[in-house]
């Protein structure tokens, strides 16, 4: 059996809040590594097509497929392949980033947690600060956090919405470093910065009024350039 390289792949995803349309028959598909930035105006879906991707928010009609999984199976094994990153780092604040991550690494029964937890905590530049009740932690640590929680079980394809927000210059590094610039993770990140989304990104799915409207990729100088695929 060929191994499939397709990531993502949606067809005809749609949702609907009280007969209006969020998200319109949304039909593509992202290669396995690929790193894809998902931009459109405010009010464009990019929160509501994440949110669908993730399993956080039921379509109303249409499918996809990550990893291999389907999202309506919304099986375990579908919520190991992907890492979410929401607007809102969604921590819980009356733990240390210590004791977030160990909760998170209970959930997916990481092996060898401690020496995990202790690595990404490392990376993120939070070691330091493990034990500090994440309450007194500024909005950019909070961020870091949420990221490395996004990574900790290693997941194949990473779910961003806004990722650099409250992210200092060497906070956007560290992402670029763990996520936007790391091979072999599929990315798919909502951001408004677009001139710095250039940098990292192969390809580009633009929204407007819940339509895709625009996919495009931009050719490797290595690679072959990603297949992006979406309605007319």
């Amino acid at each position: 059996m060929v191994e499939s390289t397709v990531a993502i792949e949606t067809n005809g995803l749609t949702k609907r809040y009280s007969g209006i349309e969020v998200i319109s028959a949304a039909t593509f598909s992202l290669p396995k590594g690929s790193k894809t930035a998902l931009i459109g105006p405010n009010g464009s879906g990019k929160t509501t097509l994440l949110g669908m991707l993730s399993s956080l928010i039921t379509p109303s009609a249409g499918e996809a497929t990550l990893a291999g999984h389907s999202l309506t199976a919304n099986s375990q094994s579908f919520r190991r392949e992907i890492g979410v990153l929401a607007h809102r780092p969604m921590i819980y604040e009356e733990l240390s980033p210590f004791e977030n991550l160990q909760f998170f690494a209970r959930l997916y029964e990481i092996d060898e947690q401690d020496s995990r937890i202790e690595d990404l905590l490392r990376a993120v530049g939070l070691w330091q600060r493990r034990q500090a009740p994440a309450q007194i932690l500024s909005r950019g640590y909070h961020q870091r956090l949420a990221l490395a929680r996004a990574l900790l079980h290693r997941p194949q394809i990473l779910l961003l919405d806004e990722p650099e927000t409250g992210l200092d210059p060497e906070g956007i590094r560290l992402l670029d470093e763990l996520v936007l610039r790391a091979p072999d993770i599929t990315v798919l990140a909502a951001t408004h910065l677009i001139e710095r989304a250039s940098s990292w990104s192969d390809g580009v799915l633009r929204l407007e009024r819940g339509r895709i409207v625009e996919a495009t990729a931009k050719p490797s100088k290595t690679d072959a350039p990603p297949k992006i695929e979406a309605p007319a």
